[in-house]
């Protein structure tokens, strides 16, 4: 499974990063998300669609 966050659609709500805070990280210039690795880690998978499914702008776009 891939994870990507598009930074044009993102506002900065940091669910994703309180989600799966291993799988997200946050800008210190603009606060918006961003994927740390596009591969997700084994084990991380529902973790990667609660974040999706969270984001109230649908930024995250997951890869299966």
């Amino acid at each position: 499974m891939k994870v990507r966050v598009d930074s044009e659609i993102c506002q900065g709500h940091t669910l994703c990063a309180m989600t799966a805070p291993n799988l997200f990280a946050l800008s210190d210039e603009d606060g918006h998300a961003w994927a740390i690795n596009e591969d997700v880690p084994a084990g991380q998978e529902d973790l990667a669609r609660e974040a999706a499914r969270s984001c109230p702008e649908q930024a995250i776009v997951i890869t299966e």
